[in-house]
């Protein structure tokens, strides 16, 4: 298995792309994963806290769900235009401009006096978020040599999937020792870690093409009435409808406007090539089923089995944890193996694990779901990191920070999806019956996701082989 050392250190290669040499790779592999953590840690520690919130600031519980959907709406709006900003100005600059924004936004945070100011604060965080998310695979991209990508993302897997899981429980420990806005002030250092080694990111030259803000625009509105109307689906469906009808007029105006463009917004160019499409289907599948296992679990284990909070925590713990192990060694796999039949591989274990989680028989004990949820783990570890490797190297290397915004809003766009496909489920069935139909077809598009990414068998154009 290929470790953080032999990152840093592996010799170049005979391709175009050498990356960057000894400890300077290390440090730049360092800024990105930290930055990667920075966003997810805060994201999972926020939710823990909204109750807090809430009572310091005098607020209902449903006002305080705004914490959470502005920070979600401006990531999910700011993907796309970052990683074109991206390739305009220079990958390195604005990821760690949006480093810089999102520490900032987390200061503005832990002083915030009231929600309106907690919530501007929380949409500043997204921005900077997006920044992070779009670029830092398309960074890492540039960082390491082809026949190390592979490996290079399964690490950012693994810190990725490490800060899902440490992230409750990190923000209930803080919780017991200090009050929430140090839940926002423990970013700073970190922050300004990541500024200081983000100096050895590599520095490539933008095209300086001008963002095209009528496009900007567009893509705001199609992201956010999307958002919006998911969050409102329930309480206000005609609401929820009229803003769905709008993102899809939205959506149609944006695809129209940037469809004659070389470097379009909305990446039609890579979305043409048959690598790349199927690779983005795939993810957004796999995200969407694994969501709603996600989702479904808990109350599957609390309204049916009996199990309390905590004991849920510690029956879902055993996947982040084993995505973690499995993410470095799919890395090591996808430099050498077909991406295609690992991912499809990793799409069956995880439709696997999560059909045993909704149709085993259980008789009052929840522990023969552990494998299960073991499995669920392996699977995804299995699935995410080859197919992330594919759509990247899928496309021209002047088009990586496109690649990045596109694969960060394809798992966006699913994991959406699928909170939305669980709240109808929960509308139209009881809390008894819901979770174990979520479970079977998070099951059934988990698997959509490994077949779908065995039409990379069929050779087609612009597609990336292993080791190319």
């Amino acid at each position: 298995m290929i470790n953080a050392a032999s990152l840093a250190s592996a010799p170049p290669t005979d391709d175009a792309n050498h990356g960057l040499q000894g400890s300077r790779r290390k440090l730049a592999i360092a800024a990105v994963l930290a930055a990667m953590v920075l966003a997810v840690l805060d994201a999972a520690i926020a939710n823990v806290a909204l109750p807090s919130m809430a009572r310091s600031l005098q607020v209902t519980p449903g006002m305080s769900i705004w914490i959470i959907t502005a920070y979600q709406t401006a990531l999910v709006m700011g993907l796309l235009p970052c990683a074109a900003l991206g390739e305009s100005l220079g990958l390195r600059r604005v990821f760690t401009s949006g480093v810089a924004l999102f520490t900032v936004a987390s200061a503005l945070c832990a002083l915030a006096p009231s929600l309106p100011w907690l919530v501007a604060a929380r949409l500043l965080q997204g921005l900077g978020a997006a920044a992070i998310m779009a670029l830092g695979i398309a960074l890492l991209r540039l960082a390491v040599p082809k026949h190390l990508l592979g490996a290079a993302i399964g690490w950012n897997a693994l810190a990725v999937a490490l800060a899902s899981a440490a992230g409750p429980s990190l923000g209930a420990l803080l919780l017991t020792v200090a009050s929430w806005p140090w839940l926002f002030a423990v970013n700073l250092p970190l922050g300004g870690l990541v500024l200081l080694a983000g100096r050895a990111l590599p520095a490539n030259t933008g095209t300086a093409r001008p963002l095209d803000r009528l496009s900007v625009g567009l893509n705001a509105a199609v992201f956010a009435a999307l958002v919006i109307g998911a969050e409102l689906l329930t309480a206000q469906p005609v609401w929820a409808g009229a803003l769905a009808g709008a993102a899809v007029i939205s959506l149609t105006a944006l695809i129209r406007r940037e469809k004659p463009k070389v470097a379009p917004l909305i990446p039609l160019d890579l979305l043409h090539m048959g690598s790349f499409r199927t690779s983005v289907l795939a993810s957004f599948f796999c995200f969407t089923g694994m969501t709603m296992g996600l989702l479904a679990l808990p109350f599957y284990l609390q309204h049916s089995l009996g199990q309390n909070t905590l004991m849920s925590g510690l029956y879902l713990t055993p996947w982040p944890l084993t995505v973690a192990i499995a993410a470095p060694l799919a890395g090591h796999l996808a430099d050498r193996v077909s991406t295609a039949w690992l991912c499809a591989a990793g799409g069956a274990c995880l439709a696997l694990g999560l059909a045993a989680l909704a149709l085993w028989p259980l008789h009052g004990s929840a522990l023969p779901l552990l494998p299960f949820t073991i499995l669920c783990g392996l699977g995804f570890g299995l699935f995410q990191v080859p197919n992330n490797r594919n759509m990247f190297l899928s496309a021209p290397r002047e088009r990586t920070g496109a690649a990045g915004g596109m694969q960060a809003t394809a798992r966006l766009a699913g994991q959406t999806a699928g909170g939305v496909l669980m709240t109808l489920l929960f509308t139209m069935a009881s809390t008894d019956t819901a979770p174990r139909l979520g479970l079977g077809i998070g099951a059934l598009l988990t698997l959509v996701a490994g077949l779908v990414s065995l039409l990379r068998i069929t050779p087609i154009k612009n597609e990336a082989q292993p080791g190319t």
